[in-house]
């Protein structure tokens, strides 16, 4: 097990951006200072073979320039956000509205394009580094100082906790959630990737992608992912169509008392898995739709839900002053 850092770029302002290499062999992770964001996981397949399993760039111009948000941490609030309108404590806010009429995973500037601090600390069961920020008072909006931080935590056997906590001086929201991009087979689509969600619900969405308010049954719908089920099975199907095609970019309602994992992915081609738990209320999962390559990464964005702020009956993201904000998700990797 080892830690290795070393420059990534610099940004067009001149400031420099750091790598991490977190080993714990068979598996590898990549992170860097800008959005936190994890740029590489190599696993290997049935046969043994090494390779990146989320989607990335291979310089930092290409992070900077980015719109898909690949394997950031995005914030304050990730997802949408209604007209970028929130009433907190009694006082409305205005948010900005990066995508059509509507705010989405933080503004125009959110956490996915900030720098962050970096620490790191290894032990004999585990490496790690912990990514660290404060969003002032006003930043893309929000009210509060909010301090945060992001623990990458690679531990034998193939597992990365990810820890998220933060805390904040005045009643604000908070939502972060990772962003990757998962493709097991490490090129082509992902419509073969067999996805098993544990949730009897979803948050039905409008053509803007906002909720409607409405937590529906996923039974007799391309929505049920209770038995693992190929992503690409149902795509096509009348309501699966989005305002930007075909495709998932919809909440799921993670089942609170399922034992273990409550998703779980496979590539029966290279035969890769991916086991996710969290004490997240939803996952995000997002086809890729948009992508220049459309379809060739699935993010499963463990977070609360899209608008909540609008939707008393969502799982509030309201944070109080002097509350702590804590979520914890698990990526267990293996083989089959």
């Amino acid at each position: 097990m080892r830690i290795g850092r070393q420059l990534f770029g610099s940004l067009p302002d001149g400031a420099p951006v750091e790598s991490f290499l977190l080993s714990s062999p068979p598996v590898e992770i990549c992170a860097i200072t800008l959005g936190a964001i994890i740029t590489a996981v190599r696993t290997p397949d049935r046969d043994g073979r090494l390779a990146d399993v989320v989607l990335g760039h291979d310089a930092l111009d290409g992070y900077v320039s980015d719109r898909s948000y690949l394997g950031a941490v995005v914030g304050r609030h990730a997802n949408r956000v209604a007209h970028g309108c929130v009433d907190i404590a009694g006082m409305r806010y205005q948010l900005p509205c990066n995508d059509g009429a509507h705010h989405l995973h933080g503004g125009h500037r959110g956490f996915s394009a900030r720098l962050w601090e970096a620490t790191t600390e290894s032990s004999a069961e585990f490496v790690a580094v912990e990514f660290s920020r404060t969003s002032a008072h006003g930043e893309e909006g929000y009210p509060g100082t909010l301090h945060t931080r992001v623990r990458y935590e690679l531990h034998r056997g193939g597992t990365l906790i990810i820890r998220y906590a933060a805390i904040c001086d005045a009643p604000t929201i908070v939502s972060l959630t990772q962003h990757a991009y998962f493709n097991l087979a490490s090129g082509g689509d992902v419509l073969e990737h067999e996805l098993t969600i544990s949730a009897d619900y979803y948050t039905p969405v409008d053509a803007e992608l906002i909720p409607t308010g409405i937590i529906a049954s996923v039974d007799g719908t391309p929505f049920d992912f209770r038995a693992a089920t190929p992503v690409g099975a149902r795509i096509d199907e009348g309501h699966v169509q989005l305002q930007h095609g075909h495709g998932y970019d919809h909440n799921f309602v993670l089942r609170r008392h399922a034992a273990g994992p409550v998703i779980a992915l496979h590539a029966p081609c290279t035969g890769r898995t991916l086991a996710i738990s969290t004490t997240e209320p939803g996952v995000q999962c997002y086809s890729g739709n948009i992508l220049p390559a459309p379809r060739t990464g699935l993010c499963l964005e463990t977070q609360h839900f899209p608008d909540s702020p609008h939707h008393p009956a969502f799982p509030s993201t309201e944070l109080a002053a002097g509350r702590r904000y804590r979520s914890t998700t698990v990526w267990h990797f293996g083989v089959r």
